[in-house]
């Protein structure tokens, strides 16, 4: 594979994450009550942002013919069904948080596992830093609503 292609799925990769995380927040925000855990998680929703905006000025050094990847359709429609049925009978700030903890965790190993390849140049190895430094502190701060 090619070095810039190489760039390209590990930046499109995390733009998916990054979209992910931004659709679940979208999703969820509607059924919490607790105005710590909005703004909580609005803080979230703006880093996750800023990490997509962060690959999107990124990408263009590796491809000229297209914008990062994002969440499908599809995943969006999964997302959004599975925590309609997660809080079917209990939209309780513990429970938000306990669904955002279970997905931001699946972001991480996403995230070190992309984080442990030493084939990536240093600039997009420093997005994946931040990426996945962000989660882990998000599962910090989400565990004072549990």
């Amino acid at each position: 594979m090619k070095k810039d292609e190489n760039e390209i799925n590990v930046l499109d990769e995390l733009n998916k994450g990054a979209c992910m995380g931004r659709d679940a927040i979208h999703f969820i925000l509607d059924k919490v009550e607790d105005e710590n855990l909005k703004k909580e998680l609005n803080t979230q929703y703006e880093k996750y942002r800023e990490i997509s905006d962060r690959i999107s000025k990124l990408y263009p050094e590796y491809t000229t013919d297209k914008e990062p990847h994002e969440t499908n359709a599809m995943n969006k429609v999964m997302t959004w069904y599975g925590i309609e049925m997660k809080t079917i009978f209990n939209q309780g700030t513990s429970k938000i948080a306990e669904i955002l903890m279970q997905g931001t965790n699946m972001g991480i190993i996403e995230g070190r596992r992309l984080l442990n390849r030493k084939d990536v140049e240093e600039e997009v190895h420093s997005i994946i830093q931040e990426y996945v430094d962000m989660q882990e502190q998000a599962v910090e701060n989400l565990k004072e609503f549990l």
